[in-house]
């Protein structure tokens, strides 16, 4: 009984945290069901979008921690357009990884460097490098060649830029991502003092 009640406290604190960092009003959410037929990767995820936010509503914001569905989230927003209550799903879903990854519920070996490398090009470029992130998901993962042959018709198409966009704004896209990060400490800094 006492497991029960530590787990309980534990989920409790979570969800709190969890509203305090997203601001995100999943209570809204009435499991229409759009943000799932929506997803481009639903496909390939254990739960769905609506499961997630659904473990959310419940309080079981450490069940949506381990899913393997936060880390396959795009983050396109398809789910959030489309929600007819205005819920940002995808915030959510953003905001879950952050969590899972401070807490180390990664749930399978390689499934975070592919974030990381994604808000590194992000960070440096302003926009997506295509080739940057395939380049560095190989060489971190060490599957150097995986999916090379993809990319191929891509560049003799021209439709893929070996080299990588260059932003004349790069003082701009740095404060950007220094703001959104103080903005997280913050907000986690507050949710800590308010515990």
């Amino acid at each position: 009984m006492e497991e029960f009640s530590q787990s309980q406290a534990k989920s409790k604190n979570a969800a709190e945290e969890l509203q305090k960092r997203s601001h995100v009003e999943a209570a809204k959410c009435y499991q229409c069901g759009k943000c799932s037929g929506g997803c481009p990767v639903a496909d390939y995820m254990d739960i769905m979008p609506r499961q997630v936010m659904r473990l959310v509503q419940l309080g079981l914001v450490e069940e949506a921690l381990k899913s393997k569905a936060i880390w396959l989230c795009a983050g396109c927003s398809t789910c959030s357009v489309r929600c007819p209550k205005g819920v940002d799903i995808a915030h959510e879903m953003e905001t879950l990884r952050i969590m899972a990854k401070e807490r180390g519920y990664i749930p399978e070996k390689d499934i975070d460097k592919f974030h990381n490398i994604y808000i590194g090009l992000m960070k440096g470029f302003g926009r997506m490098y295509e080739p940057g992130l395939i380049v560095g998901r190989n060489v971190t993962t060490g599957h150097l060649l995986k999916d090379f042959s993809y990319g191929i018709p891509y560049l003799v198409k021209r439709k893929l830029n070996l080299l990588p966009y260059r932003p004349k704004q790069k003082d701009d896209i740095k404060r950007i991502f220094e703001t959104a990060e103080q903005l997280m400490q913050q907000d986690l800094a507050e949710f800590r003092e308010g515990r």
